[in-house]
């Protein structure tokens, strides 16, 4: 299955890492590689995680406060956030409509 990133996802990942990555050597990494687990976790079973809105569902991220909100297709996976647990949902209610 490919998997796509909408721009703003992929901003919003590049951006944590260069935070986590500013903050402690090598966490940039580790947040890098939570992000990969998480992504094929929903790769791999899609419908197995919590359905936010929509078509929309999301996958908590281990050890760092994010979630990876897609939209899962026939053949990709649509990622349309990489949300941290504190930022304003309303943030996201206008991205996961369309």
């Amino acid at each position: 299955m490919r998997v796509q990133f909408r721009p703003e996802a992929r901003a919003e990942a590049l951006e944590a890492k260069a935070w986590y990555e500013a903050h402690a050597p090598g966490l940039g990494y580790e947040f890098a590689r939570a992000l990969e687990a998480a992504i094929q976790s929903a790769v791999r079973n899609p419908l197995a995680f919590a359905s936010i809105e929509g078509e929309c569902r999301r996958v908590l991220m281990r050890r760092f406060p994010y979630s990876v909100v897609f939209r899962p297709g026939q053949k990709s996976l649509l990622v349309v956030a990489v949300f941290h647990h504190r930022r304003e949902p309303n943030v996201l209610a206008g991205r996961v409509g369309g």
